[in-house]
């Protein structure tokens, strides 16, 4: 079975023609933001444009953070998912990669600027940035699986921080040339932690 890329999960099984309407009301959610913005993406044009009813938007998406998270998460198949595998430089700077370029698309780049900006005074999007968090690290754990090494929150901020960093307060390009170099940094610091856990006896993941 082919592997999700970081930015998509796999939908839920379930009716196949209402999977093809989430699919289809998605698709036209991606075409739609970058152009009108967070505030514009309304229920109302999105059901005229996907040709739904707003009741039928409200059952897949009960609000607009549910709505992002799932455009966050299920953006286009850029076809530059990594493999799981044993070594862990490789994996790491394969999955910056695949980070990299599916934010550059503008309606995820939008969607996580959206649900970030909005997490500081909306419940949702705040539970909608956590559970993106959660998504992503358990998907980089599974392709750290052959390595026998797993990484946690802070060790898992510390590998996405700069890139993220470069691209939305730096307004830079993330070249191939700075992620090998946030890698190796990261790499370091991981075996530090890891010397410093054994020498205290304790878990070193």
């Amino acid at each position: 079975m082919q592997q999700q890329p970081l930015h998509r999960r796999p939908p839920t099984p379930g009716n196949p023609r209402v999977q093809r309407t989430r699919s289809r009301v998605l698709t036209v959610a991606r075409e739609l933001l970058p152009q009108v913005g967070p505030t514009g993406l309304t229920y109302a044009l999105l059901a005229e444009r996907a040709d739904v009813t707003r009741q039928t938007l409200y059952r897949h998406w009960p609000n607009r953070a549910a709505l992002l998270f799932d455009l966050i998460l299920e953006g286009p198949d850029l076809g530059n998912y990594p493999e799981p595998g044993s070594d862990v430089r490789t994996v790491a700077t394969d999955w910056l990669k695949s980070l990299r370029d599916g934010i550059s698309q503008p309606a995820i780049r939008t969607a996580v600027l959206a649900v970030t900006a909005q997490a500081d005074h909306d419940p949702d999007s705040a539970q909608a940035l956590t559970r993106i968090g959660q998504d992503r690290r358990a998907a980089l754990n599974t392709l750290l699986e052959p390595s026998g090494v797993q990484i946690d929150a802070a060790e898992y901020t510390l590998l996405y921080g700069p890139v993220l960093a470069r691209l939305f307060l730096d307004r830079s390009e993330v070249t191939d040339e700075f992620i090998d170099t946030t890698v190796t940094q990261w790499l370091t610091t991981l075996d530090s932690v890891r010397r410093a856990g054994a020498r205290r006896g304790g878990p070193t993941r």
